[in-house]
């Protein structure tokens, strides 16, 4: 089975040995993601929502990569800084995820890696077999 990479191309996925995405066979697994533009600056800081948006589109764009598509999801994993607003989250991931309504989980964390960032999700993907 060939083992698919996909790169947005970050340093630190150079530094820290990962990826955004793994494709095996019809398995993505997208990495925790973050509202990280491609010059490494934080997107929507102190705005949950707008950094929920973003980080999805990446979700999104990884998962194209790979092979695959939003309807391809079947969890998401959020997690939250503690001043994240959750409920602004969880509506617009419901805006993406209405009618696929993968497995999710929400939670808040102590930190996450960076002060400015309010939300992490990382998502996973069954392609359906032809």
């Amino acid at each position: 089975m060939t083992r698919q990479l996909v790169s947005s191309g970050t340093e630190y996925e150079r530094i820290a040995g990962y990826s955004r995405a793994v494709r095996l066979g019809n398995l993505i697994h997208v990495s925790g993601t973050t509202a990280t533009d491609g010059a490494a600056t934080v997107v929507g800081i102190g705005d949950s929502a707008a950094q929920t948006a973003f980080i999805l589109k990446k979700i999104e764009s990884a998962l194209r990569e790979a092979g695959a598509s939003l309807s391809d999801v079947v969890r998401t994993r959020v997690y939250l800084a503690p001043d994240a607003d959750w409920e602004a989250v969880a509506r617009v991931h419901g805006e993406v995820f209405g009618e696929i309504r993968p497995a999710n989980t929400l939670l808040y964390v102590a930190a996450l890696v960076g002060s400015d960032y309010l939300v992490e999700i990382e998502a996973e993907a069954i392609i359906a077999s032809p």
